[in-house]
């Protein structure tokens, strides 16, 4: 079947996913001869869609997958969803509110229900976008968090660990948010920038006439204070250490403590302490033993612990009647406008409260122990090590995991009440119940605790639950393969909140650190280096960049949900602006491989829709290329018959060494996790090489070269697209298996499918040093020709001969030079004829076109060039007189500075010639 003119990428899309999908090219295999590879997907939000940063995160991992699969190793890419349990439950409380109900109205039970049907309605949303993006996961075993097999191995840690006594109930100060009614972990908690004010508040000493002056951003929360803090290095307060001051309003003697905590240049350097409503003053007051006042509700209204004027009053109502009330007492010393970092709620947008709260921790001390270990030893490896900088201070500085959420979706906490409140845990109320009986108490079914574990906490263990534990005999044939996996790819955000679980959890239970390598791929933003925002309008769906998308669905699209007013107006001018057509399509492999080029070890990465057009029309000169070799050699010879004879020309011997090196250099790439050096090394060699140079190389040969330099031709032609098309499926696969389905046959290659084709290895010995000299001479001759050409303004059909000054041995060349030069013809002389006619020097010749010239245009042109020699000589020799330079650069690399110097003196000796010729 002839292939189509042009690529049209959503037809191939279409057709070969599905195909790889039946055949089943996706599964793990267990082949115990063979080497194993596996990438761990982090799970994305079940209820989730598919943004940038999830299509770059996967790009990388789908390229090493396949890249593997291809070279023979048994390989898991293992997918799954997460449940996100305070994400998801919003979704469906949104969805009560608008029908007149609510959760509590509904109930637990039938809320729940509710739940898992919305998850089951819209689910696979986002693994459906994964695979329009050509994710090679085992789908076969794809997860989710709350599946029955990772629900019992929840249940099964949380038990062992509390058997252990490794997990614990206790009253701890958490991150609340009032609104959502639960405890929050600090990922989802988000501090911004806003506008606030300091107070100075006087709180009087209790005897005498003196006051110390507290600053605080947070009056309201006095009522809860129980101490003033100050340096004990402060001279101006050491004589009031261990003094009594009266909290005002509150009507309480609170003692004056010296803590080096105090910062004195903040404010006054008094400090008030408030150890439940704040994490610093927490320490603070568990250092000195200090009481610790809940003040706040749960909604964050004034409780029975505050004083009875501010009781059932919102925070910050209270904070306006508190101001007042010191104001009228003459206690406010000044206020000042400040700015401060207000901790959100990214779910609810609520002020996070901290608050002392009975929840489940988990004790971490011995588990960052085995962490930092881990890392130190060099069990699991973090590229760029820089990061691993961040996991151990992160560690280093760890404090007890608060695991319990005040949720009802998410694996409920296996534990009952009796009625005294002692809680007993058990994989199920029967084990629960007999524990309890041992102890001499009863509970009853109904005693169970409400709260659910933390999303983070199940997450934790998927690189050994989703190889069958706790079921040992599943384990131990799975783990032989795929624990520990080979690399985990994800973001520097959750390095902590889930790398980091990951590496503790999997030691504590299977002794085996989960991943050897974990790669921190950088952030995507505009192509500005802008965050992307919805509010800013710089917002692109990936599948958009895909198929295409008009101006009026995106800006539909990318408004939908603003209010009316500043942010959207914003957002659509922005919009408008980047996008005035709307997004073309570009189809998969074109997006994939703007991704891979981008993929520095960098924090942030720019993406620019004019990277991806780049690489649209990559795909295209691909398509092209492989018409012309097509019609080149279908139903010819392209030596398959071995006894036939061949002969290759240097240029064919050039772009097969060439191919050697850039399979070198697109493995070095993956290995070292440096796609954008093997998108390079791809891109130049398809591009700049075998289209640019061989093809129109291989013209020449196939028009006048004897038949078995054309049968040498041919067999070359095909057999370096054919290994080409295998170097770049990891990265671009859809249109390589196209391609690859149509030239396969004719170099020889057999299989179903370029995804399972083997692998291109290197070959040194055919790397060919002397015909990659001479194409450089080649190039060099014709690019100075095409240069003169285009001085002298020479139409492109116009054709005029030339002069060649080289090297022996250049005659070979001529042809070439001829045809890619459009030449009449070319000649070689010994020496350069007497004539005004344009001269280019080169390191490997010079050539002369024979053509009148406009003598003072041509000396203008040559003074040019000898300016730019000047320079060229002026850099060269700074450097080679730099003693520094020359005495820590490699030997090779002073000597080839110094034969630049020497062409750049010759060049300019030969142009100086001609200047003085045409005076």
């Amino acid at each position: 079947m002839e292939l189509a003119k042009s690529f049209d990428p959503r037809a191939i899309e279409a057709h070969w996913y599905p195909f790889w999908d039946s055949r089943g090219c996706f599964k793990a295999s267990f082949d115990p001869e063979r080497p194993a590879y596996s990438i761990q997907l982090p799970p994305p939000n079940v209820t989730g869609t598919l943004h940038m940063g999830h299509a770059f995160q996967q790009t990388l991992m789908d390229v090493l997958t396949r890249w593997h699969r291809m070279r023979g190793a048994n390989v898991l890419w293992q997918p799954g969803t997460d449940h996100a349990g305070i994400a998801t439950q919003m979704v469906v409380e949104r969805q009560l509110e608008q029908e007149g109900t609510s959760r509590r109205e509904l109930g637990r039970e039938k809320f729940v229900e509710r739940v898992w049907a919305w998850k089951e309605q819209s689910g696979s949303t986002i693994t459906r976008q994964m695979r329009r993006l050509g994710a090679s996961c085992d789908w076969s075993r794809e997860y989710f968090t709350m599946d029955e097999p990772r629900s019992r191995a929840v249940t099964e840690v949380f038990v062992r660990l509390h058997e252990e006594g490794l997990i614990y109930r206790g009253k701890r100060l958490v991150n609340w948010d009032p609104v959502l009614h639960t405890a929050v972990s600090d990922l989802e908690v988000e501090s911004r920038e806003e506008n606030g004010s300091l107070w100075h508040l006087r709180y009087p000493l209790d005897e005498g006439t003196e006051s110390l002056v507290v600053a605080t951003t947070r009056p309201e929360t006095m009522l809860g204070d129980t101490a003033v803090a100050v340096h004990p290095e402060d001279r101006r307060y050491s004589h009031l250490i261990g003094r009594m001051v009266r909290l005002p309003l509150a009507d309480r003697l609170i003692p004056v403590i010296a803590d080096e905590y105090v910062d004195r240049e903040f404010g006054t350097g008094c400090v008030k302490i408030t150890p439940a409503h704040d994490f610093n003053d927490y320490q603070l007051g568990a250092r000195h033993g200090l009481a610790m006042i809940n003040i706040f509700t749960l909604d964050a209204k004034v409780n029975e612990n505050g004083p009875e004027a501010y009781r059932g009053l919102d925070r910050f109502e209270a904070r306006k009647r508190v101001l007042a009330d010191l104001e009228r007492a003459g206690l406010v010393d000044s206020v000042k406008p400040h700015k401060l970092m207000q901790p959100r709620s990214q779910r609810s947008d609520a002020v996070v409260e901290p608050m002392l709260s009975d929840q489940w921790f988990v004790k971490m001390d011995g588990f960052a122990k085995a962490g930092l270990e881990a890392v130190a030893s060099g069990r699991t490896r973090f590229v760029p090590d820089m990061w691993a900088t961040v996991y151990n201070q992160w560690l280093e500085n760890i404090q007890d995991w608060c695991i319990s959420r005040q949720l009802w979706w998410g694996h409920q906490i296996p534990a009952w009440y009796a009625e005294d409140g002692t809680a007993f845990v058990g994989r199920n109320f029967a084990e629960a119940e007999a524990k309890a009986g041992a102890a001499g108490k009863s509970i009853r079914p109904d005693a169970r605790d409400p709260d659910v574990l933390d999303t983070w906490f199940s997450s934790a263990f998927v690189p050994f639950s989703t190889l069958g534990w706790p079921d040992e005999a599943t384990m131990a044939r799975e783990r032989r393969f795929y624990l520990p996996s080979s690399v985990l790819i994800t973001g520097f955000d959750i390095i902590f909140f889930w790398v980091a679980r990951m590496i503790m959890t999997t030691l504590h239970f299977t002794g085996e650190v989960p991943f050897r390598d974990v790669f921190i791929n950088a952030i995507v933003r505009d192509a500005e280096g802008q965050k992307m925002s919805k509010s800013k309008g710089n917002t692109i769906d990936p599948l958009d960049v895909i198929d295409g998308i008009t101006l009026q669905d995106l800006l539909a699209k990318s408004t939908q949900g603003l209010m009316l007013g500043a942010h959207r107006e914003a957002a659509e001018r922005r919009i408008k602006r980047d996008y005035p057509e709307g997004i073309a399509a570009y189809g998969a492999d074109a997006l994939r491989f703007t991704f891979a080029a981008l993929s520095t070890h960098g924090r942030t990465l720019n993406f620019d829709l004019k990277r991806c057009e780049g690489y649209r029309s990559f795909c295209n000169k691909l398509w092209n290329a492989t018409r012309f070799v097509l019609m080149n050699c279908e139903g010819k010879d392209t030596g398959l018959d071995a006894n036939a004879p061949v002969e290759l020309s240097f240029v064919d011997r050039w772009i097969v060494s060439r191919l050697q090196r850039a399979e070198a250099e697109v493995a070095q790439g993956f290995e070292e996790y440096r796609f954008d050096t093997a998108a390079r090394a791809l891109y130049e060699f398809v591009w700049d090489e075998y289209c640019d140079w061989y093809l129109e190389a291989a013209k020449v040969q196939l028009q006048g070269g004897s038949e078995a330099a054309q049968r040498g031709t041919r067999r070359t032609l095909i057999r370096v697209l054919e290994a080409t098309l295998r170097l770049a499926h990891p990265v671009i696969p859809f249109i390589t298996e196209e391609l690859w389905q149509k030239v396969a046959p004719l170099a020889g290659a057999a299989g179903d499918t370029v995804m399972l084709a083997r692998w291109p290895q290197p070959q040194p010995e055919k790397i060919d040093e002397a015909a990659e000299r001479s194409v450089a001479t080649l190039k060099e001759l014709t690019n100075a020709a095409r240069n003169l050409r285009s001085e002298m303004g020479l139409a492109p059909g116009q054709r005029v001969p030339a002069y060649v000054q080289a090297a022996p041995g250049i005659a070979s060349h001529l042809p070439y030079l001829q045809a890619l030069a459009r030449l009449s013809e070319a000649t070689v002389v010994a020496a350069l004829p007497e004539a005004d006619s344009p001269v280019a020097v080169t390191g490997s010749g010079k050539v002369m076109l024979h053509v009148e010239i406009d003598r003072a245009a041509e000396r203008e042109r040559l003074a040019r060039e000898a300016a730019r020699l000047d320079g060229e000589i002026a850099k060269a020799e700074a450097k080679l007189g730099n003693a520094s330079f020359v005495e820590r650069a490699k030997p090779a690399v002073v000597e080839q500075e110094k034969k630049r110097l020497a062409d750049f003196r010759a060049k300019l000796e030969d142009v100086r010639a001609q200047l003085a010729r045409l005076a």
